[in-house]
């Protein structure tokens, strides 16, 4: 990339599905190709999905979302208060921060503590470690800053080049291209001061992790943001060896519930459905995942709830490992609070509210996990919306 200019544009490209749909004619026939008029324009048909959802009255089903914009939409849009009681919405691993392991912070904090700066996004900055968070070593006169894009951190490397960065790169199959770009930069700006410290996941692994440990999950809304880059292909397998059906949704009210619908409608049977069809294809972002692969490779990951899941990670190639802080072996995931719940929160073995530090010592102001302290958290988003559902 010539300057941040170019980057904004490229990942710019991921978000909105640079990938162009398929248009030769070779789609599955299980896979519903779900038209702009799916949405708009549909009237009566929308008004027919939403009775059909309010008046379910077929087997109990615990639909889980897999995305932390997911998360969040559903609350916003109400959805929950638009479902039949047989149908209850479950808030799974889908926040990059909620998952991501003490051990994790525990290493930022050794770094800041040996002189270095910490860049990272904001929610990270208050994500408990085993005993301290981000900004608790900032009020003790750490180095740590927000910023607001990963390229942040060359410009600060560049005016600063005399200390030492370390980025916090956290996230999903969405972000990692990014992270890709970011080393790239680097790289071609000859900079020695900027290492990352990954914590990267990927989803499919732990899909299967969660089915395969009988969590009681009877369809997933998959996530549209990492459907973009991946494609929907990826969770095909898992369908069909689960018998367990998957719709790829937007983020808007009527996409979640067409993408509802379809889950619904489905009910035990190995099937994908696209209902976001104008930014996911089968196949994905050809251009993002060449960009991530050149630089990163599959490796095992810690999760927070579900510990070292095979093959669920992402880590910086060997060639490029100079680049690296020390991300290997981060999977130990103590608790600051022992009673803290968010392990089973984020496995849907448990309601936020179920928690016995919910609403009481556990609260956006005073987050006990990293449940509470991400908007696209589960406890964060129960607590603010009031959610009991």
């Amino acid at each position: 990339m010539k300057n941040h200019t170019d980057m904004l544009i490229f990942h710019t490209a991921i978000c909105a599905g640079a990938s162009q749909i398929a248009t030769d004619g070779r789609r599955e026939l299980d896979v519903l190709v779900a038209t702009p008029s799916l949405r708009s324009g549909m009237g009566s048909n929308m008004e027919s999905i939403k009775e059909y959802l309010a008046g379910y009255d077929g087997p109990a089903m615990n639909i889980m979302e897999i995305c932390g914009s997911h998360t969040e939409a559903v609350a916003r849009f109400g959805i929950p208060s638009l479902l039949s009681d047989k149908i209850k919405l479950i808030s799974g691993p889908g926040c990059p921060v909620c998952v991501t392991t003490s051990a994790y912070i525990d290493r930022l904090l050794t770094l800041a503590k040996e002189g270095n700066v910490i860049a990272t996004f904001g929610d990270l900055i208050r994500v408990p470690g085993s005993h301290d968070s981000l900004s608790d070593a900032k009020g003790e006169g750490a180095d740590i800053r927000m910023v607001y894009s990963p390229l942040d951190v060359v410009d600060l490397a560049e005016s600063e080049p005399d200390k030492s960065f370390i980025f916090a790169a956290v996230g999903f199959e969405t972000t990692t291209p990014v992270y890709a770009l970011l080393v790239e930069e680097i790289i071609g700006h000859g900079l020695k001061n900027i290492r990352l410290l990954t914590a990267l996941k990927t989803m499919p692994e732990v899909v299967d992790e969660m089915l395969a440990k009988g969590a009681p999950i009877d369809g997933f809304l998959a996530p549209g943001h990492v459907s973009v880059v991946t494609g929907y292909d990826i969770f095909k397998p898992i369908a069909q060896k689960y018998d367990i059906p998957f719709a790829v949704s937007g983020f808007e009210g009527e996409e979640i519930l067409i993408a509802l619908y379809e889950v619904v409608r489905n009910r035990g049977k190995g099937v994908i459905r696209n209902c976001y069809p104008t930014v996911v294809s089968a196949e994905g972002n050809i251009v993002a995942k060449k960009k991530t692969d050149k630089y990163f490779e599959k490796c095992d990951a810690a999760w927070r709830g579900l510990g070292v899941v095979s093959g669920s990670g992402m880590k910086l190639r060997d060639e490029y490992s100079i680049y690296d802080a020390g991300s290997d072996g981060l999977d130990s995931d103590t608790k600051m609070n022992p009673a803290c719940s968010c392990a089973m929160v984020l496995t849907g073995r448990m309601r936020p509210y179920e928690c016995p530090l919910y609403g009481k010592v556990c609260n956006p102001g005073n987050p006990q996990g990293a449940c509470m302290v991400s908007t696209e958290g589960s406890c964060y988003s129960y607590f603010v919306n009031k959610r009991r559902d």
